[in-house]
C-alpha cells in the first residue's frame, strides 16, 4: 500500500450531492471532537450553539468567476474547452484546456458569447484567443483580442465551472446562484469555497447575537485546491500556486480574539491555508501573494483552532489537510459514519465541524 492509499475511502455514488439543498441552511452537520473522536449529528443551524461566545469565524470572500470557456479552433473548427486560471499581466490570460489534436503557438481559439445581455449590444459576439506560449504545467499563455478586464470578458463569454462529479455539461440558473457564497466580494476563483455556501445572513446574525464575530480572508481557488494527487508519496506532490490575502483588519481581529480567550474557526480549507500561510514564520501577520502551502501530517497549526468544512474527495489534498488537523484514522472513522448515516458529500453536500 502506498502512502496515498492511506487517504482513500469508498463513497457510494448516491451520496454525491449533484444539486444544492432546497435552502442553504438545510445542510446536516457532523460534529467531531478531535481529542476524543466523539461524534454528534446536528444541522448547520446549530452552529451558533456549538461554538462559544468570543470565537471568531474566518470566511473566504472570493467570488467564483465564469471561468469555463467553450469554443473551437479557428483553423480546424474542432471543439475546444478551457478553464481560465489567472491574468498574469494585463492583456494576457493563463488557461488550461483540452481539445482533440495538438495546439500550437500562433493559432487562435474562437469563443462565442454566452451572456449577451451583460454588455452593450454593439460588443462583438465572439472572443478570439491567440496562443502565445505553452507553460511548464501544461497550460497556455493566451492573448484575448478584445479590450477589457478578464472579469468583464469572462462575464460575457464564460460559464460557471462545475466539478465533473456534478455530471452536467452546463451550469443552470440555480448553479449560478447557489455555487457562490452570499459573502463573495472579490472575483478570482474557478471553484467555490464550499463550506461558505451554507452561510446566510440569518445564520451570521445568530452567531453575532451569541458573541461570535466574523472576519474575512481571500483565497482565489485554482488548480492547487482541487488538482488530484498523482504521486505515491505526499512529499512529492507540488501544489499549484493560488493567490491569497489576509488583511491587517483580520489579523487585528484574530489578535483581539486571542486576547479574550476565543478560538479561531476557519470556515473551509481555503481559509485554513490562508491563515496558516500568513503565520508560517511563527507569528501571524498581514499577507498578500501566492501560496503553495500543502498541509500534510505532521503539521503544527499556528492559527486555526476549529475547522468547518464539507466532505472531500478521496486521495485529495483537502482530505490530507483535514487528516493533519483531526488525525487520519479518526477522520476516516468519521467519514465512515457519515456514509452510514447517508450524509451528502462534496461541494453541494453537508458539512463537518472539527472541534
Amino acid at each position: 500500500m502506498s502512502e496515498l492509499d492511506l487517504y482513500d475511502y469508498h463513497l457510494p455514488d448516491e451520496l454525491i450531492a449533484r444539486e444544492p439543498p432546497a435552502r442553504r441552511e438545510a445542510a446536516r452537520l457532523l460534529v467531531m471532537y478531535r481529542n476524543s473522536g466523539q461524534i454528534e449529528h446536528r444541522t448547520i443551524a446549530d452552529l451558533p450553539q456549538l461554538l462559544q461566545p468570543k470565537d471568531l469565524l474566518v470566511l473566504n470572500d472570493t467570488r467564483v468567476l465564469p471561468a469555463r470557456l467553450v469554443g473551437q479552433r479557428e483553423a480546424t473548427g474542432g471543439r475546444w474547452e478551457g478553464l481560465f486560471l489567472k491574468s498574469p499581466r494585463p492583456g494576457t490570460w493563463e488557461i488550461i484546456g483540452q481539445t482533440r489534436g495538438k495546439l500550437v503557438a500562433g493559432e487562435r481559439l474562437v469563443v462565442p458569447v454566452t451572456n449577451p445581455g451583460t454588455t452593450d449590444s454593439a460588443f462583438p459576439s465572439e472572443l478570439r484567443l491567440a496562443l502565445i506560449e505553452k507553460l511548464p504545467d501544461g497550460g497556455w499563455l493566451m492573448e484575448p483580442n478584445l479590450s477589457g478586464t478578464h472579469v468583464e470578458l469572462l462575464g460575457r463569454f464564460g460559464q460557471v465551472p462545475l466539478p465533473p462529479y456534478m455530471e452536467r455539461d452546463t451550469a443552470t440558473a440555480t448553479d449560478r446562484e447557489r455555487y457562490q457564497t452570499l459573502h463573495a466580494r472579490h472575483p478570482g476563483s474557478v471553484a467555490a469555497p464550499t463550506a461558505g455556501l451554507h452561510f446566510t445572513p440569518e445564520l451570521l446574525a445568530a452567531c453575532r447575537e451569541r458573541g461570535i464575530h466574523d472576519a474575512y480572508v481571500t483565497l482565489h481557488v485554482g488548480l492547487g485546491t482541487f488538482r488530484p494527487i498523482s504521486v505515491e508519496r505526499l512529499s512529492d506532490h507540488v501544489m499549484h500556486s493560488e493567490w491569497c490575502e489576509v488583511p491587517a483588519a483580520t489579523v487585528e481581529r484574530i489578535q483581539q480574539t486571542r486576547a479574550i480567550g476565543g478560538r479561531i474557526v476557519a470556515v473551509g480549507t481555503t481559509s485554513v491555508r490562508s491563515l496558516e500561510t500568513a503565520s508560517r514564520t511563527g507569528q501571524l501577520g498581514g499577507f498578500s501573494g501566492d501560496t503553495q502551502l500543502f498541509i500534510q501530517p505532521p503539521y503544527q497549526f499556528r492559527t486555526v483552532d476549529v475547522i468547518l468544512t464539507n466532505f472531500h474527495l478521496p486521495k485529495s489534498t483537502l482530505l490530507v489537510l483535514l487528516s493533519a488537523f483531526a488525525g487520519r484514522e479518526r477522520l476516516l472513522e468519521a467519514y465512515a459514519e457519515a456514509i452510514s448515516e447517508h450524509y451528502r458529500f462534496y461541494s453541494y453536500g453537508d458539512a463537518m465541524l472539527v472541534l
